[in-house]
Order: structure tokens, then C-alpha cells, then sequence
């Protein structure tokens, strides 16, 4: 009996020596960081801060590698195909649930066809108007909507981005019509925004914090759970529509099928960059904050945002992209 038991323990130890001996090793070469968005965007800033971090206590460079195109879907791609060996890796962001609603298909999973290491950071969306503008607050936006609907004009960073969703859910909760002007990126919009070509400026507050600050936009709400520390007079969307609580956010993943030691070994190191004064300090000046997850808590929140973004989707019968 106790010959059998030997047999089956030393099975086992056998079984799972690949996995913890590639783990124990890693990493022993750099790592790839691939970037799908432009240079001096969020999601580039924080990717080659991570990676310069994550790299130190890693005792591997990290190189940072862009792979522009389609929204991020290219360089996403290329590390859901890449070897499970956690030797690639790149940010998903919290427009990743929203094409996921908007887009009948992609080369990809959304959920399965990556292996989650954990959110990183998280910020609210913002909505502004510029400084003169006739819309005080947004109560009085809500009201200028119904007493005139499709008037008024709000801005997306394109058509199934957060932004435009997040808009249509406003419109859901509080039973308005506005139109949707959809740009690409926040720059743009801003500039139509400052021209009185657009009424609503609907950003990150990554972008919008430093024009809130130099009163070159006037904010109006922020769609976090609670107000912002940085600007306590503004409120929460929740305050007026109670239920539309949203933020964006920044997260780590690898491929699918990494052995488990190798991603608890890069979120554990992860969570230490984030739990760093420096890190806290530097989201901060982004309008954002660190938003360590497990690797199950960071797979649990796309799967919900999936699923609201699609019913915002299907209620407001907008047509799915190819």
C-alpha cells in the first residue's frame, strides 16, 4: 500500500514538474510588451512604466514593442496566439468589453483567449462642456435633452468605444435623446468642443483632469462610484441617474494556457509595483488610481461588462460592426 501511495505522490510531483520548473526559471530571457496604441496615450504611458518596474523586480528587461492598428485588436491578437511561456504580454483596456459588445466577431476570445494576470488602473470617465457654455451642471444637461431631443451634441472617441456606450446608457437611464458625434480620439473632439461645434465632451479623466484644473473645460460629472478626491464638487453621475457607475481601466494579461506559477509569479511582482509611493504618485498625475486584482477578479469583470455593454447595445438597437 505504502509502495502505491510513493507511486502516485512521486505521479504527481512528475506530472507538474514542467509547469513549476519553467515557473522556478522564469524568466531567464526578456520579455516582450507589446503596445496597440499610439505613443502618449494612457495605455503606452503605463505599459512602459510597468514595464520598466515590472522589469526591475523581475530581473529582465521588459521591451516594449508597438504593434499599431484596429483599436489595439492587433497587438492583442499577437499575444493571444503567442507561445503560453509568459514571454509575451500586453494591456487590455476597458475598451475591451466594449468591443466585445459591438463586434460580431474577433480574432479572438475576449474572455478565454487570454490568460489574466490583473487590472492595473483604473480611472472615470469625465463629461465636460467648455467654460461658457449655457449648460450649468448635469441636471440642467439632462434637462436641456428632454426638453429638446437630438439637439444637443455629445462626443465619443468612435462608434462602440466607452465613450459612445456610456453615452447610450445615459440615454436608457434617463430617457433622452442627444446626438452622438463620434471622433477619433480625444484631441479632436476637444478642439470642436473649444470652437462650439460640439455641446458635450464625454473623455477619460486621464485627459480631461489637467483641462478640469485650468478651467478650460468645465466639468459637469464623473461616472466613479464615489467623487473624485481631486475635484469633490464634482458629482457622480450615480447622484442623478443612481445605478450608472463606470470606470475605465488598464490590465495585464499574457497567453492563454501560461502556467499558473509563471502568472502568480507576475502578478505577485506586479502588485508590489503597485503598491509603490512612485506608482500612486504617477497614476495620480494621470487621473487615475492602482487597481490590483487577482487574476479571476480581473476575468469576472470583463465577463460583467461584456454583458452590460451588450444589453446597452441591444437596447439601443445600435447595429454590430464587422
Amino acid at each position: 500500500m505504502q509502495d502505491a501511495l510513493r507511486v502516485v505522490a512521486l505521479s504527481a510531483v512528475l506530472a507538474l514538474s514542467p509547469a513549476m520548473a519553467e515557473a522556478q526559471g522564469y524568466p531567464d530571457r526578456p520579455i516582450k510588451f507589446y503596445v496597440g496604441f499610439t505613443p502618449g496615450g494612457s495605455a503606452d504611458l503605463v505599459s512602459r512604466y510597468v514595464a520598466q518596474r515590472l522589469g526591475e523586480r523581475l530581473g529582465q528587461p521588459i521591451v516594449v514593442e508597438q504593434r499599431l492598428g484596429a483599436t489595439g485588436i492587433i497587438a492583442q491578437d499577437l499575444v493571444a496566439k503567442s507561445k503560453p511561456d509568459g514571454y509575451s504580454m500586453v494591456l487590455l483596456t476597458g475598451g475591451h468589453p466594449t468591443s466585445a459588445a459591438i463586434k460580431k466577431s474577433l480574432p479572438y476570445d475576449p474572455v478565454d483567449g487570454f490568460g489574466m494576470v490583473s487590472t492595473i488602473i483604473e480611472y472615470p470617465m469625465a463629461i465636460g462642456v467648455k467654460p461658457d457654455s449655457p449648460i450649468k451642471s448635469f441636471p440642467d444637461l439632462l434637462a436641456r435633452m428632454r426638453a429638446e431631443p437630438g439637439r444637443i451634441s455629445v462626443s465619443s472617441a468612435g462608434s462602440g468605444s466607452l465613450h459612445h456606450l456610456l453615452g447610450e446608457w445615459l440615454k436608457i437611464e434617463s430617457r433622452t435623446e442627444a446626438i452622438h458625434v463620434p471622433f477619433k480620439g480625444a484631441a479632436p473632439a476637444y478642439t470642436e468642443l473649444l470652437g462650439g461645434r460640439l455641446d458635450v465632451f464625454i473623455e477619460t479623466m486621464t485627459f480631461l483632469r489637467v483641462q478640469f484644473k485650468q478651467g478650460l473645460v468645465r466639468p459637469l460629472a464623473v461616472s466613479s462610484s464615489k467623487r473624485v478626491p481631486e475635484f469633490p464638487d464634482v458629482p457622480t453621475i450615480a447622484e442623478t441617474l443612481p445605478g450608472i457607475e463606470t470606470t475605465s481601466w488598464l490590465g495585464l494579461v499574457v497567453a492563454p494556457g501560461t502556467p499558473a506559477p509563471i502568472v502568480d509569479r507576475l502578478n505577485r511582482e506586479l502588485r508590489a509595483v503597485l503598491a509603490e509611493p512612485a506608482t500612486i504618485e504617477r497614476f495620480a498625475e494621470m487621473g487615475g488610481v492602482p487597481a490590483p486584482s487577482s487574476p479571476a477578479e480581473m476575468r469576472a469583470r470583463i465577463e460583467r461588462e461584456i454583458a452590460r455593454w451588450k444589453q446597452v447595445v441591444q437596447a439601443r438597437n445600435i447595429e454590430r460592426e464587422d
